[in-house]
């Protein structure tokens, strides 16, 4: 997984850097006006972990997730 910035140019993200592989599939957070994104030190773990977990293909379909939080809601 890489962690890229960019800019939006005319409606479109343009990466900073080394172009994305075409058909990348990409997530976008856009902070609004002054806000941030900050984590605490369990929080930061916890993503670090998702994030090696997703790197091994340990991941489900999405549809499967939506189910699951709509059951845990």
């Amino acid at each position: 997984m890489k962690v890229v910035r960019g800019k939006v140019i005319d409606g479109r993200v343009v990466v900073e850097g080394e172009p994305l592989e075409e058909g990348s599939a990409v997530t976008v957070l856009a902070p609004e006006g002054d806000e941030t994104f900050v984590l605490d030190s369990q929080a930061e773990v916890s993503l670090l972990a998702a994030m090696a977990e997703a790197d091994r293909g340990e991941t489900i379909p999405a549809d499967e997730l939506l189910n699951r939080l709509r059951e845990s809601a």
